[in-house]
């Protein structure tokens, strides 16, 4: 069979990813951190688990000759680059640094897919926002997303490896517990209604089996002009609509309040371009109403 790695694999995007590549006919081996993974991945049908950190010596020992890699692996939190950078640092470019030279010596035909972020754009003066706008990241986290990508560029332009890269909006889903729709749910069904920033943040939420989907597109179109796309629907919302979205799923009759203070590091407004994704033959399925309506009803069930 067709063999595929993900790197990260516990976190919420890899583990997606990894089903979705077994659901396209490939044997996955998973590499990260998470013991509590090991019997959900049996359950899945999935090829192996392995819990480690991600570097050369994990990626020989576990990875074989994958046919695709994906790097899943690093933060996804701009609030712990704030406090972590270094750690940050660590988890993002070291991780991605070891994966590009594991292909380059070890895999030269396997197609690398890197996940990468919004936050490389930081703020921005217009929007939709298209992948050669330019990049001003605000936080540690999206100049080590920022770093990545260049690696990724260099290994592809110098090395041949085969590439590409998807700058993933607001993902969330059945599933994610944490961000913005998790504590919200927290703080509604505990009777707490108030948020940080202004709620009028804008953001392109885009649901998790969407962007797997576009991280499987990617392995597809990857090669050695490194092409990069945006991971969203193309439409904003902002984040005063994703909370009383939630009040209306939940059931409950609480009014949002935001402290009006912009944090630091957060962008006021995202809404991405999905062009070049959509000429990949890709494109969004569930749409936010869906989302919001079945992440409700999921927080409800695990909460019983």
């Amino acid at each position: 069979m067709k063999q595929a790695a993900v790197l990260g694999a516990a976190g919420f995007v890899g583990r997606h990813t990894a089903r979705a590549l077994a659901g396209a006919g490939y044997e996955v081996v998973g590499i990260g951190h998470g013991t509590w993974l090991r019997d959900e991945w049996r359950d899945w049908g999935l090829r192996e688990w392995h819990v480690a950190d991600i570097g050369m010596e994990a990626l020989l020992t576990y990875a074989g000759e994958p046919e695709i890699l994906v790097q899943c692996a690093g933060s996804g939190s701009v609030a712990f680059s704030m406090t972590h950078p270094a750690q940050d640092f660590r988890r993002s470019v070291d991780s991605t640094l070891a994966a590009l030279d594991f292909v380059r010596l070890h895999a030269p035909e396997c197609r690398f897919v890197l996940p990468s972020s919004a936050a490389v754009y930081g703020t921005v003066e217009r929007m939709p926002i298209g992948v050669a706008d330019p990049l001003r990241p605000e936080s540690p986290y999206g100049v080590h997303k920022t770093i990545a990508e260049d690696l990724c560029r260099s290994y592809a332009r110098t090395f041949g490896v085969h590439a590409a890269i998807v700058r993933l909006f607001s993902v969330y889903g059945v599933g994610l517990r944490k961000q913005l729709l998790w504590d919200s749910c927290v703080k509604l069904t505990l009777g707490e209604a108030r948020f940080a920033g202004t709620g009028e943040e804008l953001r392109d939420w885009l649901d998790v089996e969407d962007a797997a989907a576009l991280l499987l597109a990617a392995a597809g179109r990857a090669s050695a002009d490194c092409p990069i796309v945006n991971g969203g629907t193309g439409q904003a919302a902002s984040v005063r609509t994703i909370v009383e979205g939630l009040e209306r799923e939940l059931g409950v009759a609480i009014p949002p309040v935001f402290s009006g203070e912009r944090r630091s590091g957060d962008p006021i407004g995202y809404e991405a371009d999905i062009g070049d994704a959509l000429a990949w033959g890709w494109r969004p399925e569930r749409s936010l109403a869906d989302g919001l309506a079945a992440y409700a009803a999921w927080f409800l069930a695990e909460s019983r």
